[in-house]
């Protein structure tokens, strides 16, 4: 992997923000913000997908204790519904960022598109979590926040695999779609879903 570029060129103040959960067909987007503190290096960040469960879990909680400041927000599933996926993963990071209780002087966001609304300047940065730590770190927060998530709502709804898939397309997910049914929390505009509701 390619070394970290240095996020301190604007000022201390940069927060990276990421998203996990456009791709599945049920749940919400979560999306973090963090501000790490340079005098608090936080070894082994990566992007989350490369990580293990157990990594991510236990940079989860470092992150949280040695940033200068983290958020987590969310778009609905409503809200994915109304806006799209790519418009409510925009929305919920400007929430993340918006949120830190530090206020960040420049966000750096992963990914080709800035989102609107923001409290202060932004770039994107296209595989910015392989190339900037505060990025990787937010990946990591929204990731695990998100798993914790679908995991709870796997004893809501169970018999759908939630809890190993995360909602993601599988074929025990498509499979328990059909046999059992959509349910609140899946998002019926995405193809997989919109087709079994069509029948």
């Amino acid at each position: 992997m390619e070394p970290f570029v240095s996020t301190l060129y604007f000022g201390d103040l940069i927060a990276g923000a990421d998203e996990a959960g456009r791709g599945p067909l049920a749940g919400s987007v979560v999306a973090a913000a963090v501000i790490l503190d340079p005098k608090q290096p936080i070894k082994g960040l990566a992007d989350s997908k490369k990580l293990s469960e157990k990594k991510r879990e236990a940079l989860f909680i470092e992150i949280k204790e040695k940033a200068l400041a983290y958020a987590i927000a969310s778009a609905s599933v409503e809200e994915i519904e109304q806006l799209n996926i790519l418009h409510a993963s925009m929305l919920a990071m400007s929430r993340a960022v918006n949120q830190l209780s530090v206020p960040a002087e420049h966000a750096l966001i992963d990914g080709n598109r800035v989102p609107k609304d923001l409290i202060c300047p932004a770039e994107a940065v296209v595989k910015g979590d392989a190339r900037h730590a505060a990025i990787s770190a937010a990946s990591i927060l929204a990731k695990v926040t998100r798993d914790h998530e679908i995991v709870k709502m796997a004893a809501v709804y169970p018999g759908y695999g939630l809890e190993k898939h995360k909602g993601y397309p599988t074929v025990q997910h498509l499979a328990a779609l059909k046999e059992l049914g959509v349910t609140p929390i899946h998002r019926r505009s995405f193809g997989p879903v919109k087709k079994i509701l069509e029948g």
